[in-house]
């Protein structure tokens, strides 16, 4: 319940925000250049600001403890390992935290390669041996190194900007033709006219996710290529055959999913997912190991 109302809150409070800064310069999606302000504003802006505010809402949903002061030789080596590693690829120390949660799962979010964070769960910590646990870590300092979560931020933030935009020049032409057509003049009205935008964007929305999700698969290999340079190729597929064992789910909030380690589906409904299906994963490195 938790992460849900941190969830909700933190994007009503980004909405609220961006309409204010709208009302104010009294902006209106009605005309080409108002409905071009909005969708950008409100495409890129919005995908910025929960970029820049991603650290903070993960510590909060998941409950992540940062390891400011290691007190047990697992946590030391947690924040040893995840230095090694940062100094390998050529970043800056992230934070390293601990999250509560029974799944072997591990994220990195942050808007800044060098101050990111690097959080596991405690089900990972349990589950896993320290080479498989390594080349979980090299895969999410990967994801930082990569720069991963800027990309998809501004990927995210053009298809979105496209999806508001072309929803409200859409919902401008039907309203038009509909004003042309009616003796009183009226078009769709205020209700209506929010109404097909509304529909719209969610229809152009699916579709804009299906991209989305396709450049992050294609992150996750690079992640796995990362990871097995970092920890050796043979720990990384230990680690992706050990999460192959364990089925369950992944409880991650959805904007912290993206950066997680397990698996994702195959399928129709993988084109609605952020990771490939493991399988794919570990033969995509063995693969490697053959050139």
């Amino acid at each position: 319940m938790k992460r849900v109302f941190y969830f909700v809150a933190t994007n009503l409070a980004i909405l609220l925000l961006l309409g204010i800064v709208l009302s104010i310069f009294g902006v209106s999606g009605r005309s080409t250049g108002g409905a071009l302000i909005i969708a950008f504003i409100f495409g890129m802006g919005g995908s910025f600001i929960s970029l820049a505010m991603s650290k903070w809402i993960a510590k909060r949903t998941t409950g992540a403890q940062v390891l400011e002061n290691p007190s047990t030789e697992m946590e030391r080596w947690l924040v040893d390992t995840v230095r090694r590693q940062a100094e390998q690829a050529g970043i800056g120390m992230p934070e390293v935290a601990i999250y509560d949660a029974p799944e072997i799962n591990a994220f990195a979010t942050g808007m800044k390669r060098n101050d990111a964070l690097v959080a596991v769960s405690t089900g990972l910590l349990n589950n896993m041996s320290r080479d498989e646990a390594e080349a979980v870590l090299g895969h999410e300092v990967s994801h930082v190194a990569n720069g991963d979560m800027v990309t998809l931020a501004l990927i995210q933030g053009v298809l979105n900007t496209f999806v508001i935009f072309i929803s409200r020049m859409v919902a401008n032409a039907i309203d038009a033709f509909l004003s042309n057509n009616d003796e009183e003049g009226e078009g769709l009205g205020f209700f209506g006219y929010m109404a097909v935008t509304f529909v719209l964007e969610l229809i152009l929305g699916l579709f804009a996710s299906m991209i989305v999700m396709w450049f992050s698969r294609q992150r996750e290999f690079r992640a796995d290529a990362g990871g097995a340079s970092l920890a050796g190729r043979e720990k990384m597929i230990a680690a992706l055959e050990r999460l192959k064992r364990s089925q369950e789910e992944s409880h991650l909030p959805d904007q912290l999913a993206a950066f997680g380690i397990r698996s994702g589906s195959g399928g129709i409904a993988g084109l609605l997912t952020s990771h490939p299906p493991l399988d794919v994963r570990i033969e995509a490195l063995r693969r490697q190991m053959q050139v």
